[in-house]
């Protein structure tokens, strides 16, 4: 009796963990940022920690500083070495690339745009009009349901047209008492069916007001596929409290002749948020992406004819795209470039040509992606990983391909024959190579989401903006044994199977825990790991950058 009670504490106690990191994203060029760094692991090394995994985007930022960086860059680093931490640096931002393409917009990934109509206006070629959406100022209604709209979430309640408040014309649609209504789901929302063409790129704008609503991170324009595939993800600019102020978004319809667009609350508690002056256009060039992965071409109406850049036309370029205040900095929506006629150009005024071209689009609050298909994506890639050898001196690589939330529809993509999960698979072995040709022998590692069948790597469903059916599967084929994965598959139902998923790889493994929740809920994590071969540790990972909880957390460790 006593031997099976030994027995069955000894299974229920958390196995002990030697290496015991901290996650640090950070700034390095501004001093404060390096005190501040220093001063969080030395009280972490008291603790037990041994290691420190330091995400800054400005690794891709080399020498733009007038040598400012690289010198807190050097006495961070002599720091971390004189507590006898472990220096591991994120390099390869494949899915957060907006830094790397800092160097070269224009290797953006890029969604195609298809023989859009333009017409040639004086001297210029302008988008050929449409506005396919019905009613966008809610001035004709039967009661409280807008015409054209095929449906509102319990109009009269929820969705009330009103007559007293409107940024155009006489009439708005108001939504409020959303969590009274609805308070299992908190919807508010406004829907109607497009019928467009495929792979056509297109403007949203509207008014938005709003008063005392409590849930501005909640709302969100939408525009779904045929499929249920999102097409557009760039959060709103919503506050608590506002006046009426004009949003801006773009959708591209990729493969759907069909889209049902939204605009809405999804999760509404209280308060009011008014819309008006809805409008759908085409996009024109906003956002171009230019080179040979991406080409750009014209043709008369009815394509027998290609005209020549800089003979009949000039001007597609976008300046400001991936540029807005510094160089990778994109926006959803700017005033974009104009094609003006050449001298001597074969187009007449009031001539319809089709336009094909490549745009880039962003996720959230202006997350861009690189191109993982461009030969000069891999320069960047190897630039970027020597670099880092050489300022920092890591003791480990960590390979940022997580979250790529864009792939697999422009020229480079499809032209190499592979799915998005091979160009990943691909793309990860080569970083493997170029940091073991750059520093032998050290450490590489790799987020776990991208290539776990139970995360982002699954065999079914759509991934953002990225093209196929499950279209990450199989991109572990680019692991080795001996790479270390750092996992963040946490959910108790699916992470056993994650973790045994790169045990038979032969992959080393590293739970990134807490994620700014219960600091002992790592505890259940590494029961499930206790027979998980090559576990190498648990990584304290805050994606707010808090870390009142590093004492709790070790606690929970035990050792």
């Amino acid at each position: 009796m006593l031997a099976a009670a030994l027995f069955a504490l000894a299974i229920s106690a958390p196995p002990t963990v030697n290496q015991r990191w901290v996650y640090l994203a950070t700034n390095l060029l501004v001093d404060a940022n390096v005190a501040s760094g220093i001063q969080m692991l030395s009280r972490a090394q008291k603790l037990g920690y041994n290691g420190v995994m330091v995400a800054d985007s400005k690794f891709c930022r080399w020498g733009d500083f007038d040598g400012r960086y690289e010198a807190n860059c050097a006495r961070f680093r002599a720091a971390v070495k004189k507590l006898g931490m472990r220096f591991i640096a994120c390099v390869a931002p494949i899915g957060y690339s907006n830094d790397l393409l800092g160097k070269d917009p224009n290797l953006a990934e890029g969604l195609p745009v298809v023989d859009a109509p333009f017409v040639a206006q004086g001297n210029k070629l302008v988008p050929e009009e449409e506005h396919p959406l019905k009613n966008g100022g809610f001035e004709e209604a039967k009661g409280d349901s807008p015409s054209g709209w095929d449906w509102v979430d319990q109009p009269g309640k929820i969705c009330v047209l009103d007559h007293t408040d409107a940024a155009e014309g006489s009439t708005s649609l108001r939504m409020s008492d959303i969590g009274k209504f609805d308070p299992q789901n908190g919807h508010a929302r406004a829907e109607q069916v497009l019928h467009l063409q495929p792979f056509r790129y297109y403007h949203v704008s509207l008014k938005v007001k709003t008063k005392d609503f409590e849930t501005p991170g909640s709302t969100q324009i939408l525009a779904l596929g045929a499929t249920g595939q999102a097409l557009q993800y760039v959060s709103l600019p919503i506050e608590r409290t506002m006046p009426w102020k004009q949003v801006d978004v773009t959708f591209n319809t990729l493969d759907n002749a069909t889209v049902n667009f939204y605009i809405g609350v999804w999760g509404g508690k209280g308060g009011t948020i008014w819309w008006d002056d809805v409008k759908i256009e085409p996009a024109g060039l906003v956002n171009l992406v230019r080179r040979s992965g991406a080409p750009f071409r014209v043709t008369n109406a009815d394509g027998t004819k290609t005209y020549v850049e800089h003979q009949d036309y000039d001007g597609a370029v976008d300046p400001k795209m991936g540029n807005r205040n510094w160089r990778g900095d994109f926006d959803a929506w700017h005033p974009g470039p104009t094609l003006t006629l050449a001298p001597g150009s074969r187009i007449r005024p009031g001539d319809r040509v089709k336009v094909s071209y490549s745009h880039t689009a962003l996720i959230y609050d202006g997350q861009a992606m690189i191109c993982m298909a461009e030969p000069k994506t891999r320069e960047l890639l190897k630039w970027q990983i020597q670099q880092v050898h050489r300022n920092l001196a890591p003791d480990g690589y960590m390979l940022s391909h997580d979250e790529i939330r864009m792939t697999g529809w422009d020229r480079s993509c499809v032209d190499s024959g592979k799915r998005p999960g091979q160009l990943l698979a691909d793309n990860v072995r080569f970083c493997i190579d170029a940091v073991k040709a750059e520093d032998p022998g050290k450490e590489i590692l790799v987020w776990s989401d991208m290539f776990d069948p139970t995360h982002n790597a699954q065999a079914k469903g759509s991934y953002y903006l990225v093209k196929g059916d499950g279209p990450w599967s199989g991109s572990w084929a680019g692991l080795e044994p001996g790479i270390t994965v750092v996992s963040w598959q946490s959910n108790p139902a699916t992470r056993k199977s994650s973790l045994d998923h790169f045990a038979k790889l032969g992959c080393h493994q590293v739970l990134a825990g807490y994620y700014d929740g219960p600091p002992d809920s790592i505890v259940g994590w590494l029961r499930d790991a206790a027979d998980t071969p090559n576990m190498g540790g648990v990584m304290y990972t805050t994606w707010v950058g808090s870390y009142k909880d590093l004492e709790p957390f070790a606690k929970a460790l035990g050792g």
